[in-house]
């Protein structure tokens, strides 16, 4: 049988549609602003998320740090979450790369950061501090569950930096998941925003590539932020035709991910010696803790690895399954079982 692979949604294979429209792409340089196709995705995006001009990069990590190192610069601050995935998963780069220093306030349980903690964490004028340049939110959450945060707080974010003369990145790297998930156009949760990023290659099923997107002279002056890391490419057109598709055709089919989410975290709630909060699952992510002493989690993800299901094991009791294109709801009923087996039977 094949494996069933929940480890990320960076795991989609590009659709027939895509492939097609890859080997079929017109193409030209785009580091000379040449690629017919590259310009059409980023005319697309940016007009997607209520922004005036978008760029194309090779992956999310870069998207942000090509953000954060154009909105500020050598030793301005950026105030994000603790659990965030700039903070967390992207080797410091903002701070080895750009100079940046990082000053992280405790994300919520639902993925947000509380305004008054916000506004404790932007400094005064002071020749011993840093000076506050930026806040960074993400949604969906990714550390938190892939809670989503609301066109209301996000506004809220948004209106608090205005009265600091402070800008706002969203790490948006799963954003058409939070619009589908609240049922809202997605430009309800970028708007006014000073920049927002999302990923071409999670949920949408793309096989590469994230966009950048803000007001024109601010992707102007990130596309030198790009070249400075090596972020230029040639005849991406290739890539950009996969995009175009995934813009086009697998938005609105990201509400099966989360019902297959929702449906594996109901199941899995039903096993002892497992815990998870079904309400808590809003998108695609499920993530879940072994309680029985029996296990651990790297245990259980290697037990569900020779059944031919891949979770990530993500410390001695957390697991994550995330929900994406090519998963069904039979898939989610092999898992189930898979799962029951493996605690049934616990390794020693």
């Amino acid at each position: 049988m094949s494996t069933i692979d929940l480890r990320s949604d960076t795991v989609t294979l590009p659709t027939p549609a895509m492939r097609q429209a890859m080997a079929e792409a017109e193409v030209g340089d785009d580091v000379f602003g040449e690629d017919p196709t590259t310009i059409r995705l980023e005319h697309m995006a940016a007009e997607r998320v209520g922004q005036e001009a978008a760029m194309l990069v090779p992956s999310g990590t870069m998207a942000n740090l090509v953000c954060v190192l154009t909105h500020c610069a050598r030793g301005d601050e950026a105030i994000l979450g603790d659990q965030c995935h700039t903070f967390v998963y992207e080797a410091g780069g903002i701070a080895a790369l750009g100079g940046v220093h990082p000053h992280p306030v405790p994300n919520q349980p639902d993925g947000t950061l509380r305004l008054q903690d916000i506004e404790r964490a932007i400094r005064s004028d002071n020749v011993h501090f840093p000076i506050s340049r930026l806040i960074c939110l993400e949604n969906t959450h990714n550390q938190c569950g892939g809670r989503v945060l609301s066109p209301a707080y996000t506004a809220d974010v948004r209106d608090l930096a205005r009265r600091h003369a402070l800008k706002v990145h969203l790490d948006g790297a799963r954003v058409f998941n939070a619009a589908v998930a609240l049922g809202v156009d997605v430009r309800d949760l970028t708007a006014g925003l000073d920049s927002v990023s999302f990923c071409l290659s999670k949920g949408l099923s793309g096989p590469v590539g994230s966009l950048v997107c803000g007001p024109k002279d601010f992707v102007a002056r990130a596309r030198r932020t790009r070249k400075i890391l090596g972020g230029g490419m040639r005849q991406c057109g290739v890539i950009a035709a996969a995009g175009i598709v995934a813009l086009d055709q697998m938005v609105e089919r990201l509400a099966d991910d989360h019902t297959h989410a929702r449906t594996l975290a109901q199941g899995i709630s039903q096993v002892p010696g497992l815990s998870v909060d079904p309400a808590a699952v809003e998108t695609n992510l499920v993530y879940f803790e072994v309680t029985a002493e029996s296990m651990t989690g790297q245990q259980l993800a290697t037990a569900l690895d020779r059944k031919g299901v891949k979770v990530l094991a993500l410390g001695p009791r957390r697991l994550r399954a995330v929900t994406h294109h090519g998963i069904e709801a039979t898939h989610i009923d092999r898992v189930l079982d898979a799962i029951r087996d493996a605690m049934r039977s616990p390794a020693r």
